[in-house]
């Protein structure tokens, strides 16, 4: 039997074969492994600094989730519960990666979507008045762009749900955010939502041409933030 460090080991060197994240190759690499062994590897590629290898932990982390849930939905329950906590502050933690591995295991399985997709929501609200605190918004840009990465990824699945719980008015503060990742992952949101964002807030990113990193599944493409914001003003409004 592999030792988890060998395992760990292995799985970062299936993530760092490029553009293999999203097609069933890495599945099969990582077939010889099970779940569990795979979700204590993979918790540790969430924490990596790069992003694109990160992102394609959490697509992996998806997929084996969704397969655990398949098998023993209580088991795949706890590991949800177990990213949910490493984002609270009692964790002790930041919880680098989670709001990415939420999503894309949301992407993955109806059953956990309809027990999850409201808190991955919650992490763009804003806490409201007793009795109504129903956000628990994430301060740290760098935990912003993995969220909003996770909402745009899960966009075209649950754009219905998602428009219904307002997640495009509350789209609309993050694009006024310093960090411009954070405003071009947000002008991707809409896109990807077909929703509108509000003129008043798109002119002043027209003409932005600082160019960021936006990250299509797992891999990398570069954009500026007027591209973005072209893209977001020509979205037409959803159909109902």
């Amino acid at each position: 039997m592999a030792s988890s460090r060998r395992i760990k080991e292995d799985v970062l060197a299936i993530l760092g074969q490029g553009g293999m994240a999203a097609s069933g190759e890495v599945d099969a690499s990582l077939s010889a492994y099970r779940e569990e062994e795979l979700i204590h590897a993979l918790f540790s590629a969430l924490c990596r600094a790069d992003e694109t290898m990160r992102l394609r932990a959490a697509l992996a982390f998806g997929r084996v989730v969704a397969r655990l849930a398949a098998r023993e939905m209580e088991a795949a329950r706890v590991v949800m519960r177990r990213l949910l906590w490493s984002l609270n502050d009692e964790s002790g933690g930041i919880g680098w990666g989670a709001p990415e591995a939420i999503a894309a295991t949301i992407a993955e399985s109806q059953v956990l979507a309809d027990e999850y997709l409201h808190m991955l929501v919650s992490y763009l609200k804003e806490d409201g008045d007793e009795p109504y605190q129903d956000g628990n918004f994430l301060e740290l840009p760098a935990l912003q762009r993995g969220l909003l990465w996770g909402i745009g990824h899960i966009a075209p699945l649950y754009s219905d749900r998602l428009l219904a719980m307002d997640v495009a008015v509350e789209l609309e503060k993050y694009l006024s955010s310093p960090d411009k990742a954070v405003v071009g992952l947000a002008l991707w949101c809409f896109t990807r939502l077909k929703a509108v964002a509000p003129d008043t807030l798109l002119e002043p990113l027209l003409a932005d041409q600082t160019v960021v990193t936006l990250h299509v599944d797992a891999e990398p493409r570069f954009v500026t933030v007027g591209g973005l914001a072209r893209l977001a003003a020509a979205t037409p409004p959803p159909i109902h």
